[in-house]
């Protein structure tokens, strides 16, 4: 096989990735709270190099291609989205891009959120999709007088969450998530946060990875009528 095809093959594999990334993105620009998902591409190189240092032995086939581009991994950009005030008491916005709400979804699992869009179902507050905002203790909070100043906050780093739906997160490591004592300091009552996409640039790398991806499938065509017409001619001969 041309080895080209190797490298085109991978090529709109990424495209096809960073495409449903940079959609999801968009389609979230308006979601409150939203944060941006990125993925980072690098080569084989780095795992040939690994493999060395591990006395494994690289065929020749890895070395030729090394340069293959391949998803490295992903990230979530943990920057801070504008703040809108609503004058509604019951959103909240937070001023610290690694402080969370801890809320409590229908399968009784903790998780966290910066989505401060809350509501009252059945007297307590809870998310837009009926999960429930916990305290300190992990109950829910009746929406009475105060109500406000038994939100519980924690604090953990992007680098370790892992996103659960759009908007929810869950931690991959509880050592690394601190509790927060004076949720005052961070919370903006009658604010709601908005998403940190920046659509323009959103369409902008959308529109660059499609035309890679038809690049990629142009190329590729290119090679496999160059292959059918030498097929011939050898044949003829």
């Amino acid at each position: 096989m041309n080895s080209a095809i190797y490298a085109l093959s991978a090529t709109m594999v990424n495209q096809l990735n960073r495409v449903d990334i940079l959609s999801n993105n968009i389609a979230n620009a308006n979601t409150n709270a939203f944060k941006e998902d990125n993925l980072v591409e690098g080569s084989f190189n780095y795992y040939l190099t690994r493999a060395k240092e591990n006395n494994i032995e690289v065929s020749r086939q890895s070395i030729i291609n090394n340069t293959i581009p391949k998803i490295d991994g992903d990230y979530i950009k943990g920057d801070l989205g504008s703040i809108k005030p609503t004058g509604n008491r019951l959103d909240f916005a937070l001023k610290d891009n690694e402080i969370f709400f801890k809320i409590q979804n229908k399968a009784g699992e903790i998780l966290l959120t910066r989505d401060g869009g809350f509501k009252n179902i059945d007297g307590f507050l809870s998310t837009s999709q009926g999960e429930k905002v916990l305290n300190a203790s992990n109950q829910s909070i009746a929406i009475v007088d105060g109500f406000e100043e038994q939100i519980s906050l924690v604090k953990t780093p992007f680098t370790n969450l892992q996103k659960v739906g759009n908007n929810n997160y869950r931690s991959e490591d509880s050592k690394q998530v601190e509790t927060v004592l004076l949720n005052g300091s961070y919370i903006l009552q009658g604010s709601i946060e908005k998403s940190n996409i920046n659509t323009v640039s959103a369409m902008v790398a959308l529109i660059d990875s499609q035309r890679r991806l038809e690049q990629s499938q142009k190329a590729m065509t290119g090679i496999g009528e160059i292959n059918s017409k030498l097929i011939t001619q050898i044949g003829n001969k």
